[in-house]
This record gives C-alpha cells, structure tokens and sequence, in this order.
C-alpha cells in the first residue's frame, strides 16, 4: 500500500512506504490487486499464542521471533505460531511494543468491503439499544472492543470523528473516511488525532476537518432529553464525554433539591443534568474558559437557570471552596486521566486520594459524592481504594449507593481487559 501525494491510497504487491499526514478526498480509495498471499509473514516465539487463541487481539515486540525493519510501520501482515499454525492477519508495526494487532483470524485483508463490514456490525449493536429519540450521538465504532484494533468512530449527528491510535488504522484513514461518506453522507468528518498514545506508534498529533466547513464541525446534539451544543474540533476528547452518559443520568437521580458542585465539568454535562434533575444550583468548575462558555451556552439552551461558573485548576478552586467554608449537597468529580502508563500508576492513585479528600470535605453530612477514573490503569480496586482512604483522612463513612462504567456504546471485550477503563461510583456520605 502507498499514499501518494494527493493522499490518495493505492494497494500494491510492493511493501508499504511511509505515508505523510492523510488528506482525504471523496472517492479517493483505490484497491488494486492486494491479496493474502501478498502478505509478509511473522512468527511467534513458543506459547506466545496462547493470548491470541484465548481472544486477545494483541501481541507484543517481545513475543515475536524477529522484528523485521523492511515491513513498514502499518503494513498488513500473516501471524503464525512458532510451529507455523496460521492466527490470523493483522497490522504489523516494529516501532511499538504492540507489534502486532489482529484484524481477522481467516486472513482478511483491510479492504473497502472490510471496514464496511465491521463497521454496520457495529452500526447493528448502537441501533438496539439507542433509538433516535433518545439520542442521535454514540460511539459508532471502540476499537477492539468492535474489531476494529486502535479506531474509534463516534456520530455527533450529522457528523462523525475518527481517532486512529494505530499506525495500520492511520494508514487507512482514507479508505474508512470513503466507506462512512458512502454509508452515511455525512456534513463533516473530523480527525481527533491528538492522543500521545499515537506517540508509542511514531504517528503525529494533530485535527484536522477532512470534510466539510468548520461551521459543520459546531453540531446540535441530543441525549437522554437535554440538548448541547458541540465543537468537534475544539472539544474534549472527539467533542463530548459520550462515555458518562449512563452516569450523568444517574446523577440526575441523585440531584433533586440539591445544591450541586461540578467539579471537570468541561461543556456542563453533569451539572446541566443535576439542573434537569431538580438541583436548586449547580455550581460548574473547568480549567478552560472556551469549555465554560459552552456549558453557559448549553444551560441557556436547555433554558436552566441557577448555575455558576467557575474558570481555574479544579485543585485550587476546592482548597478555595473549602477555606470560604462552602458545602454541597452532591458533589461531582470527572477528571481526565491521570496516568497513560503503569509506570506513573502512585502518582495517580495519589491525585485521585488527593482529589476526593478535597471533594469529601465539600460535601455536606448525608450528601453525596460522585467520582469518576477514566485512567484504563487504574483498576476499581485500586480507584475504590484512594477513595477509601481519603474517607479515613476525612473521619467519613461512605456507603456506596451506584457503582457503574462506560455504556453500551463504548463495549468492553471481555477477552481484553484492556477496553476497560471508566470507573464510576457514587457515595453516600456521612459523618463517622
């Protein structure tokens, strides 16, 4: 396969070469005699297989017997055991210590057909269970979770945003970009590319609109009956948390008569919904000023009143919360991720004690404290755990009344514990 310098994709019998950052044009996918037996193959040392034969879609720099340097970063390849037993075709990258993922185990090849395929498989899950009526936004597309290793496609209406995390789903971009225009027209289609984690894969950082007007890229959606304005080149993440939106309705549950704190409230979502839910205030903090002028513009949307913004770190707003002697009725604590590896997991474990410590001194005697951890690394056990101890700091006795994770849009493979990584517990909180 090669892009050539109108970005266009053409499938070859050579070996890959280096590909520069993808332009995308309508219709620009090209295959030409690109087939299984064109395929480099790789061999696994002894009982690396073993993962693989149980479900798992990776296999690591350490696992192989060589790390050929003349198959280019993305290049489609043939995984054999050490005992020449076929696994499966997958994207092969030697700069990585993922160094292998695995696309089909009957040796498909990453065509046009391919990723419609996999794509209206996945389109097929998010139908069940999100009518339009009560949302048009859902995470199309997780990745391995849906076949799909290193990709996330997410629908914002008309539009969708793609984020690529492998160098072989990187390279495709085009092509999948041809395979969503031809089955959903849509207004625009964005490239959220920014993730270090492309790092770990050589892939640059960057966003970019592919398709459309960047008056497209600004997008109305609707869930679980409130309304928000997006921008999905400037928002959170591919332009709104989809991931909490189970949690933000059990927090509505939880918000009636109660005077709220949204702490990481980015464009409101908690806070609009504690609001809708009957919350007599809510109070939203964010570091960014353009994310507080989109839960402003979302709360006038949605017509909410008796709310505050608060424009700082979220660590020195509740120090300052705590020293004025504010207290809250539910608080709610959403912070990104504190760690992207194991290696930094203390320092992590220690935000998260640090943070709830905080968020357990604002909230009042038989109130409530919401808290989230999207940090894949840290287990429940371990979140649960910083949690516990900063009730022991705090002298407060927590029960916990909803414990929950990503939704259904956002799947978890069971055979990968690595699709995991939203942690969501809410407490009741009462003096000890």
């Amino acid at each position: 396969m090669r892009i050539s310098s109108t970005g266009e994709v053409i499938m070859v019998h050579s070996k890959v070469v280096e590909a520069p950052l993808i332009q995308w044009r309508s219709g620009s996918t090209t295959i030409v005699n690109f087939d299984f037996f064109s395929m480099h193959s790789l061999h696994l040392k002894p009982k690396e297989h073993r993962r693989l034969f149980k479900g798992h879609l990776w296999s690591f720099s350490n696992e192989l017997q060589a790390l050929p340097k003349d198959i280019a970063a993305g290049e489609t390849v043939r995984l054999y055991t050490h005992d020449n037993k076929f696994i499966g075709s997958g994207f092969y990258n030697p700069h990585s210590l993922i160094a292998f993922r695995l696309l089909s185990r009957t040796g498909e090849i990453p065509d046009s057909d391919f990723f419609r395929k996999k794509i209206l498989n996945a389109l097929d899950l998010r139908k069940k269970i999100y009518p339009e009526s009560s949302t048009n936004s859902f995470r199309v597309a997780h990745g391995e979770s849906d076949g799909l290793p290193g990709l996330v496609i997410d629908r914002f209406n008309t539009a969708y945003v793609l984020q690529a995390f492998s160098a072989g789903m990187d390279r495709h971009l085009p092509m999948i970009c041809d395979v969503l225009s031809d089955l959903f027209q849509p207004t625009s289609i964005v490239f959220r590319n920014e993730s270090t984690i492309r790092e770990l894969e050589g892939l640059p950082l960057y966003k970019k609109i592919v398709h459309g007007s960047e008056s497209d890229a600004s997008q109305i959606i609707h869930d679980n009956g409130l309304r928000y304005i997006i921008n999905l080149l400037e928002g959170q993440k591919t332009g709104f948390f989809l991931d909490q939106r189970d949690n933000r309705r059990i927090v509505r549950n939880l918000a009636r008569n109660a005077e709220t704190l949204d702490v990481f409230t980015s464009d409101g979502g908690f806070g609009l919904n504690a609001l809708f839910g009957g919350a007599t205030s809510a109070t939203m903090v964010d570091i960014s000023h353009d994310a507080l002028q989109r839960a402003k513009e979302n709360a006038v949307l949605n017509k909410l009143s008796n709310y505050s913004l608060i424009q700082g770190d979220a660590f020195e707003v509740m120090n300052r919360l705590i020293g004025d002697k504010k207290t809250y009725d539910l608080v709610i604590i959403d912070p990104p991720s504190f760690t992207k590896s194991r290696k930094n997991l203390p320092s992590a474990l220690h935000a998260y004690k640090k943070l709830n410590r905080l968020g357990l001194q604002l909230v009042r005697n038989g109130g409530f404290l919401a808290t989230a951890s999207c940090s894949h690394h840290v287990s429940e056990e371990d979140f649960l755990g910083a949690i516990h101890q900063a009730s022991l700091s705090q002298r407060k006795h927590l029960r916990l009344v909803f414990r929950n994770s990503q939704p259904a849009d956002h799947p978890v493979l069971l055979s990968m514990p690595e699709t995991h990584y939203l942690k969501f517990a809410c407490f009741y909180v009462t003096d000890m």
